[in-house]
């Protein structure tokens, strides 16, 4: 079979490095991974970036979502008014898209208490309209295939092999196939490089005490490919798999020790861990899930202990 052509449309984004990548799968039949950030801007970026390659937007017939975050869906209605594609996501985004509004609004509330956020009811607020953002984005109702980890999908005339790589959002799927002697992946936010991607996992909901140990999951079960050229969406195109997940793998190592540093040093709530790190990092509302989640799985290894006080939870180094 040919090789098929792989072309990159790139979008702005408002954080490192810069933009997001969906990528154009120029084969049999034609396939794009990701679409993208909202607005008409982006979707005149689609536009151009598919016609500089002799395409539209009406001429996808397969339409793959790695993971349901905003900038990787933002241009899915574009394409599927202009056409009639295939569209496919990871199968437990039905399942968190159904997410009943006041129950999530009611779990974030503890949690962000729980993690000392000052102002609660604007974490709250922020974590219901992202679920709504993001269904309305990514409507349920219009895809046509609920993809399994580790399940094998043939889709525009190549099988692809799906890898659940949560962490940095909970459904998280990478796509492996061979492509002649090559064997790709489109990799979506990870095996990045030269950077790794935040875990948001699923922000303060349930499961944000999974955060890391299931960042490192993904990153071990990535770690078991064999592959010769990644796609991301965001960073170059390289081909240097494995030291991308090695180097993923250290930054979580490194962050485990540096918040342990900092627990020693007096930092007590998950909220103050992000504050510490947005003075050198990004802002503090993406590294708070991240940040909790990393003291509550320092918690289950037993390097540290937590109390509870008015609702916030305290932690130290274990005796």
């Amino acid at each position: 079979m040919t090789v098929p052509a792989v072309h990159r449309i790139e979008f702005p984004v408002d954080w490192e490095p810069g933009h997001v990548a969906a990528y154009l799968v120029d084969g049999p039949e034609t396939v794009l991974f990701d679409a993208g950030t909202p607005g008409e801007d982006a979707r005149e970026i689609l536009r151009d970036g598919l016609g500089a390659v002799g395409f539209a937007p009406a001429d996808i017939d397969h339409l793959v979502i790695t993971h349901p975050h905003v900038d990787h869906i933002g241009q899915v209605e574009t394409v599927l008014d202009a056409g009639s594609p295939r569209l496919y996501a990871p199968a437990s985004v039905e399942q968190r898209f159904a997410r009943d509004e006041a129950d999530l609004a009611a779990v974030v509330e503890t949690n962000a208490q729980a993690a000392g956020v000052e102002d609660v009811a604007a974490a709250v607020e922020m974590s219901v309209r992202s679920l709504t953002r993001n269904r309305r984005l990514l409507p349920p109702a219009d895809v046509s295939r609920w993809v399994e980890p580790g399940e094998t999908v043939s889709i525009g005339g190549f099988d692809y092999t799906a890898v659940h790589a949560g962490g940095h959002q909970a459904d998280h799927l990478c796509y492996a196939a061979d492509f002649d002697e090559t064997r790709t992946l489109f990799s979506g936010d990870m095996a990045i490089e030269p950077f790794r991607s935040v875990g948001l996992h699923v922000g303060l909901d349930n499961g944000v005490g999974e955060t890391i140990p299931t960042f490192y999951e993904g990153i071990d079960r990535l770690g078991t490919l064999d592959i010769d050229r990644v796609y991301p969406g965001h960073g170059p195109v390289h081909e240097s798999f494995h030291e991308s997940i090695a180097q993923s793998r250290a930054s979580l190592d490194n962050l485990c020790e540096w918040v342990t540093t900092l627990l020693d040093s007096g930092i007590e709530t998950g909220a103050a861990v992000a504050t510490e790190r947005a003075r050198t990092d990004r802002e503090r509302s993406s590294l708070l899930p991240e940040s909790y989640g990393m003291v509550l799985w320092l918690e289950q290894q037993g390097v540290v202990t937590s109390t509870i006080v008015d609702g916030v939870r305290r932690f130290r180094l274990a005796p």
